[in-house]
């Protein structure tokens, strides 16, 4: 009898639990990203000079990318941008580089503004291989500041584990995307879940390359302890920089955060 009145319980306990881990697997694409698609003959504007690059990939797949250009640039940095938009957003981040003599490269992910094709993170990875090919016709390894921020911290630290370069910034990230998921619902194994891994703690271990970190404390996107813990892979000579009270998306209004990137970029 009581085996009877334990069973729908029990139902109805492992349906909570599977309805919601199920969802969060099927829909985790659209949990991480949020893309802004641009059409084709969309037409860029910056306030500074650039050059649109279009690669095609393969026959149904294009990158999309921007090179920003300052006044005779002594190198070059490879940026990775957020999960979020497109290029045309993260314009407003080059000042500081070309301010410090650096032209920028800056590429969308599949699905982000004119880029197409599959959403994969191997597909970013080999992405940003192509970036780093094209960024060496122009420089020598050591002229190459490999920039990821927030989502793209991951995509800029696997590139730096592979392929030389003068420094790697990471602006706001995270341990890797399963400690991101378990900071939210500890309760499902992400491990075997998660489509999207990216590893950054993975790939830090392996950058042979000076690292600087620059974080807000007050970020409640990825907070502060998921990229702490990445302090514990540093070499010597590696750096974490806590912006005091910065949130995730308002490290620009913070001097000190324009300090940080001046010093890396020296």
């Amino acid at each position: 009898m009581l085996r009877k009145r334990l069973r729908p319980i029990i139902f109805l306990l492992v349906a909570l639990y599977l309805l919601p881990g199920i969802s969060l697997y099927f829909f985790q694409k659209k949990l991480i990203f949020h893309p802004d698609v641009l059409a084709a003959d969309y037409k860029f504007q910056f306030d500074v000079p650039f050059e649109e690059l279009k690669i095609q990939v393969k026959k149904d797949e294009l990158l999309s990318a921007i090179l920003f250009k300052a006044t005779a640039p002594k190198g070059i940095v490879i940026y990775f941008h957020g999960n979020a938009r497109n290029i045309s957003n993260y314009a407003a981040k080059t000042p500081d580089f070309i301010r410090n003599g650096y032209d920028v490269l800056m590429m969308d992910y599949p699905t982000f503004g004119k880029s197409t094709g599959t959403l994969l993170e191997s597909r970013m990875y080999a992405d940003a291989l192509l970036m780093y090919q094209i960024a060496r016709q122009r420089f020598p390894a050591d002229s190459i500041i490999i920039f990821g921020r927030s989502l793209g911290t991951a995509v800029a630290a696997q590139l730096a584990s592979i392929r030389d370069c003068r420094r790697l910034v990471l602006e706001s990230p995270y341990y890797s995307m399963t400690d991101m998921a378990m900071r939210y619902a500890p309760i499902f194994p992400y491990s075997l879940m998660l489509e999207y891994k990216f590893p950054t703690n993975e790939y830090l271990k392996k950058v042979a390359a000076p690292v600087t970190i620059i974080h807000g404390t007050a970020d409640r996107t990825v907070p502060l302890s998921s990229g702490k813990k990445l302090e514990a892979l540093f070499k010597p000579g590696d750096k974490f920089i806590a912006i005091e009270g910065a949130d995730h998306n308002n490290l620009d209004n913070y001097t000190r955060f324009h300090q940080a990137l001046d010093n890396a970029l020296q």
